[in-house]
């Protein structure tokens, strides 16, 4: 629990735009300028009155590398305002977040804009070591004849095989596993079925369906705004999801990661996607210097490790020690957001934490902590549905939060998400 209240004054997103498998029309910080602007227009202070802007990036461009700093000056932040960006993969938005709270609590800043973001349509295409060593050697080569000898051997395969740069991010470097692949892991060790995942994914687009419908996912409604592009075309709602999503449809796909015995597809785990996603956190004297209107605050946050083969748990690890320290139950809780990298994930977060010799080894509980009631879970869908862009899911997860505590008079809720490398984050946030 944080010695000094961290509030949430307001917070935006851009809607989530599906890889369309070409470079999108937005780079990253577009994506961010554009939903920094219409947050920061809104608010009681000038964006050159913020202490500093820190942002979640996982996959910043090479020309955009401390994202942070380029976004704060496109916001209109003034040069003075010291912008950062900070990377724990999936969970990058919430380290940015939680780099905020850090800086509130020391007594360094008061007033924070953090957030997080990524444009994965833009992952790079790479050359592999043999075709940069090529390059090399023509750059170093002096003489016609040395050039023309070099071109003789010229690797076509390795030119026209170029390395996909979003397979490579997700591949954990140290078990050599995609991360569709940590999922097939939990699927076995809990025993779920393809139907299951499948199932769940449904719902998850389904839940997305009705928020849009309702307004609560759409412009106007306080959490998504439109994005504008230099053509003048608009875009206004998460496009990845889909309104035909069934049983029927999601039985067509094959699976991906593990082709022969697997069940994790395409269609049960999150879309690559672009977004970005902004909080502006206050410390308790900012709130009343700027006669501010909170929408909540922050509780307590937790970060977690765990065997990289088993990434998708990261919630269990990170949300359980918050739950002990405050003495509650999954079901105390009004509302849980539990980040969608794939169902099968999700689903293993929810096996464990009613599995009891889970909870007594590897959470070190004298009993499995039970069942969460499902209609407390992810209630206007997830990461299926919406998509996953790395950086700004962390953020989005804690945004949507607040606001589905607000929209249902709500007290409490965590938000919890697996990251790569075998992490987990959550954290514990109140509605005011």
């Amino acid at each position: 629990m944080f010695a000094r209240p961290i509030y949430v004054v307001d917070g935006a997103r851009t809607p989530f735009l599906k890889s369309k498998n070409r470079p999108g029309p937005y780079a990253a910080s577009d994506l961010a300028t554009q939903a920094g602007r219409v947050l920061l227009s809104r608010q009681r202070f000038e964006p050159t009155e913020l202490d500093e802007v820190i942002l979640g990036c996982a996959a910043p461009s090479v020309d955009e590398v401390n994202i942070g700093r380029v976004a704060a000056l496109r916001m209109g932040c003034g040069e003075k305002v010291p912008g950062w960006t900070v990377m724990r993969n999936c969970a990058s938005g919430m380290q940015a977040i939680d780099s905020g709270i850090g800086n509130i609590l020391s007594g360094r800043s008061n007033l924070v804009l953090a957030g997080g973001v990524d444009a994965l349509s833009r992952a790079p295409l790479l050359y592999n070591e043999r075709m940069v060593n090529w390059f090399s050697d023509m750059a170093a080569a002096r003489t016609t004849g040395q050039r023309i000898g070099l071109f003789a051997r010229i690797p076509f395969k390795s030119l026209l095989a170029p390395v996909i740069g979003i397979m490579k991010g997700l591949t954990d470097p140290v078990v050599g596993l995609l991360m569709g692949q940590t999922a097939e892991n939990l699927a076995h060790r809990f025993g779920i079925t393809r139907e299951q995942m499948d199932a769940f994914s449904v719902k998850s687009h389904q839940k997305v369906v009705r928020a849009q419908e309702a307004g609560h996912l759409a412009p106007g409604g306080g959490e998504v705004e439109a994005l504008y592009d230099a053509k003048g075309n608009i875009a206004m709602l998460d496009d990845g999801v889909r309104k035909d999503a069934s049983m029927e449809n999601l039985k067509k796909l094959k699976p991906f990661f593990d082709r022969k015995y697997g069940n994790v597809t395409a269609g049960n785990s999150s879309q690559i996607t672009d977004g970005a996603a902004w909080l502006v956190l206050a410390s308790e004297d900012s709130v009343k210097r700027f006669d501010l209107k909170p929408l909540g605050r922050i509780v307590d946050s937790q970060w977690a490790g765990l065997d990289p083969a088993q990434m998708g748990l990261g919630p269990v690890h990170a949300a359980t020690p918050i739950l002990k320290r405050h003495g509650l139950g999954l079901n105390d809780l009004d509302y849980w957001e539990i980040n969608e990298a794939f169902a099968a994930q999700v689903l293993g977060c929810l096996a464990a934490w009613k599995d009891q010799k889970y909870c007594r080894d590897e959470l070190g509980l004298d009993n499995a902590l039970g069942a969460l009631d499902d209609g407390k879970l992810n209630v206007d869908g997830g990461a299926i549905a919406l998509g996953h862009p790395v950086g700004a899911s962390g953020a989005r997860i804690v945004l949507h939060l607040l606001k589905t505590l607000r929209r249902n008079n709500a007290k409490r809720g965590i938000a919890s998400i697996c990251i790569g490398g075998g992490l987990g984050g959550a954290m514990l946030v109140e509605a005011l």
